[in-house]
C-alpha cells in the first residue's frame, strides 16, 4: 500500500505558536519536490509537546494542503489506548490516508498488552494503520512474532521499522506481507535490500527529491545507482542525528531559511559543539 519516500514533517513554530503558513509552504515544497507521502505529528513533528487541539490542527492543515495529491499518514499514537483512539478517529474524519501508531511509551506494556492496544484501534477505527516500532523512544519493542500476529488484521498494513536491528526486517518480511518502511534514514537502503518499500524520512524535510530518487531506484531494482545516492548522503544522514531528533534537523532548516528552528522544552537549541558539523554537512551537499 505504501512505498517510496514519506516525509516525517516538522511542526513549524513561531513565538511559541503553530506557524500554519510555514507548514503549508513546507507541504507545497514537498509536493513540488516529488515526495511520495507526508507524515505529520510523528516524533519529528514534536507530537509530545503539542496540545490535542494543536495536534489535530496540524493533521487537518496537512491534509488540506496536500489536497489528495499524496497520501497523508497522520501520527496518532499514544501510550493511552483511549487517547490514541480519539486522535485516530479525528484523523479518519479529517481525511487521512492512514495513521502512524507508535508503540506505547513509558508504561512498558507486555507483548500481549501491545497486541491488545493495536488490535483495539484497528477494530474500532476504519483506517489503515502503520505500526511504529522504535524502542529507543518507547522503552519496549514489538517483537517480530507480535508484528506477524497483528498483520493478520486487514487494517494493519505496514510497519515503520526503527529498531536498528536488521534481522528484524528479515523476520518481518519472512513472516508476513506488511509493507516495511525504514524509520532511520541511514538504514533505508539496507532495509529496502531485504524487501522494504521505502522510508518515513527525517532528512527528506530538506532534500525530498533526493530521498525519493534513492527509494525509486531501489524499488526499480537498481541498487548500484541507489547505493551511490546512499553513500553521497550518508554523512548528512548521520549529521541529522548528532543530538535528539528534530534538534539537528530544525537547526539545519533554520540555517537554510526553511524554518525558525524554534522548538518547545524540553527540547532546546543544538549544542555549539555540533553546529560546525551541521554546517559542514549542508555545505558538502551544496545546501548552503
Amino acid at each position: 500500500m505504501f512505498e517510496g519516500a514519506y516525509t516525517a514533517l516538522v511542526t513549524p513554530l513561531r513565538d511559541g505558536k503553530l506557524d500554519e503558513d510555514r507548514l503549508r509552504k513546507q507541504v507545497a515544497f514537498q509536493l513540488d519536490s516529488g515526495v511520495d507521502g507526508l507524515v505529520p505529528v510523528g516524533t519529528t513533528g514534536e507530537s509530545p509537546t503539542l496540545s490535542h487541539a494543536e495536534h489535530n490542527r496540524v493533521v487537518a492543515v496537512v491534509i488540506e494542503a496536500a489536497d489528495g495529491k499524496v497520501p497523508v499518514i497522520a501520527g496518532t499514537g499514544s501510550n493511552s489506548t483511549s487517547e490514541a483512539l480519539g486522535m485516530t478517529r479525528h484523523a479518519a474524519q479529517a481525511g487521512a490516508t492512514a495513521s502512524l501508531q507508535v508503540v506505547p511509551y513509558y508504561n512498558k506494556p507486555t507483548q500481549e498488552g501491545l497486541y491488545g492496544h493495536f488490535m483495539t484501534i484497528a477494530e474500532q477505527v476504519d483506517l489503515p494503520l502503520v505500526l511504529y516500532n522504535i524502542p529507543g523512544r518507547s522503552a519496549v519493542a514489538l517483537s517480530a512474532q507480535t508484528i506477524i500476529r497483528l498483520a493478520e488484521h486487514p487494517n494493519i498494513v505496514a510497519v515503520k521499522e526503527a529498531t536498528g536491528i536488521m534481522d528484524m526486517t528479515s523476520e518481518i518480511a519472512a513472516g508476513c506481507d506488511l509493507d516495511i518502511l525504514s524509520g532511520d534514514d541511514s538504514l533505508t537502503l539496507p532495509i529496502m535490500s531485504l524487501g522494504g518499500k521505502g522510508v518515513i524520512s527525517v532528512v527528506s524535510n530538506i532534500i525530498p527529491d533526493q530521498i525519493a530518487r534513492m527509494c525509486h531506484l531501489a524499488l526499480e531494482g537498481d541498487f548500484a545507482e541507489a547505493r551511490k545516492h546512499h553513500l553521497k548522503l550518508f554523512p548528512l544522514f548521520k549529521a541529522m542525528f548528532v543530538e535528539t531528533n528534530p534538534i539537528p534537523l530544525k537547526t539545519a532548516m533554520r540555517l537554510m531559511g526553511m524554518d525558525t528552528g524554534e522548538m518547545r522544552l524540553p527540547l532546546c537549541e543544538l549544542s555549539e559543539l555540533y553546529l560546525p558539523r551541521i554546517e559542514q554537512a549542508l555545505r558538502d551537499q551544496k545546501l548552503r
